[in-house]
């Protein structure tokens, strides 16, 4: 089959490529390269030779007239991520794109069989909690008021006592907190219904915090894993928000590459959407902890500022009893992921610590936020 991997260029598409190679299938990539997380205009080393390249935009309608002749399927996970206020990017490059890949296969018929769309965690916001005496609740986002006082606990929204998080599963409650996860929701709603109008069968993934290799250092929202591995790297403490008790997901790459294939595949995937996450959760704290056994910098020890990021989410862990059904396995871990990592960036001629200036720049436009701020 040949299939185009937007985005394809990036760590999870790259991944994914390497999978979908090794299957049989012919791939061409779409993705434009955009800077900081790459370096401008050059295709990664890390890409196979001999991949089909189109240097375009999900948002220009001839990027995609140009990629779309001659494929069978789409891997679209060309999406924009950041913690920064430029709001109106999300949905420009995330709903817009995706809206125009259904509307050219539906204008010029092109005989697509299988679009697989990359949705986000992030559409959960809080996700699933239980309340001891009002059962099942969906809490919403933190007030600032309360994480000034460092008071990081979400509350019952119906008694305001304190609740359990649980396994947040695909038929719960969609309430994100932030513009991303509205976006990638927004993508996954409108793709999943014009998939079901069209008849073009449409799956949407609903990654967890995806880690790996590949993963670019060089943007102010890099993420846990890369930023860890900065400051340790630079013999620094890795830097941890809240109080550090906040439970994440992580999901390892290759999985993720897994699932994406076993998507394209299984016609029981068709019109759904699915968890793609680690099976197991773990404290931003200890996650640091290890990443610091994982550098050998055992003389460090986790930073936890009391610093916040608004509209962060408290707990959030996938069930992905859904995809386990069709017979995936999450097998990565985050050792792991953190090995990996560590090793990829040691080999990169440009990677240095950007950990203090992206810091400092996402204080500048709000993004951190200090407890005693006013």
């Amino acid at each position: 089959m040949k299939i185009l991997v937007t985005g394809g260029a990036g760590f999870i598409g790259s991944h994914t490529i390497d999978l979908l190679l090794a299957q049989g299938h012919t791939v061409r990539i779409l993705d434009n390269l955009t800077p900081p997380v790459h370096l401008a205009g050059q295709w990664p080393d890390y890409l196979p030779s001999g991949v089909e390249t189109i240097l375009g935009d999900v948002r220009d309608r001839s990027a995609w007239e140009a990629a779309l002749p001659g494929v069978e399927a789409v891997i679209h996970l060309a999406a924009y991520q950041d913690y920064l206020p430029d709001f109106s990017k999300f949905f420009h490059v995330n709903c817009v794109g995706a809206a125009l890949l259904y509307e050219i296969i539906v204008e010029k018929r092109l005989p697509i069989q299988k679009i697989v769309v990359a949705s986000s965690q992030a559409s959960y916001g809080e996700g699933k909690y239980t309340c001891a005496t009002g059962g099942v609740v969906y809490p919403g986002q933190r007030s600032e008021s309360q994480l000034k006082a460092r008071d990081w606990n979400v509350k019952c929204p119906k008694c305001g006592g304190p609740i359990q998080w649980e396994l947040t599963p695909e038929d719960a409650l969609v309430n994100p907190a932030n513009a991303y996860g509205m976006s990638k929701f927004a993508e996954e709603m409108l793709a999943i219904n014009l998939g079901k109008r069209y008849d073009i069968p449409t799956v949407g993934m609903r990654y967890s915090i995806v880690q790996g290799a590949r993963q670019s250092f060089r943007n102010a929202y890099s993420g846990a894993l890369r930023i860890f591995a900065m400051q340790t790297m630079a013999g620094q403490r890795p830097t941890v928000y809240e109080d550090g008790q906040q439970i994440r997901d992580f999901v390892y790459a290759g999985d993720v590459a897994r699932a994406n294939a076993l998507a394209l595949e299984d016609e029981r995937a068709n019109y759904q959407a699915f968890n793609v996450g680690g099976g197991k959760g773990i404290t931003v704290e200890e996650f640091a902890k290890v990443m610091i056994r994982a550098s050998g910098k055992t003389e460090l020890t986790p930073n936890i500022t009391g610093e916040y990021r608004f509209g962060d989410t408290r707990h959030i862990f996938s069930d992905v009893s859904k995809l386990r059904a069709l017979g995936w396995e999450p097998t990565g871990s985050v050792e792991q992921n953190c090995r990996e990592y560590l090793h990829w960036a040691a080999t990169q001629r440009d990677f240095r610590n950007y950990a203090s200036e992206a810091r400092e720049y996402m204080q500048r436009v709000g993004a951190v936020r200090g407890s005693n701020d006013e």
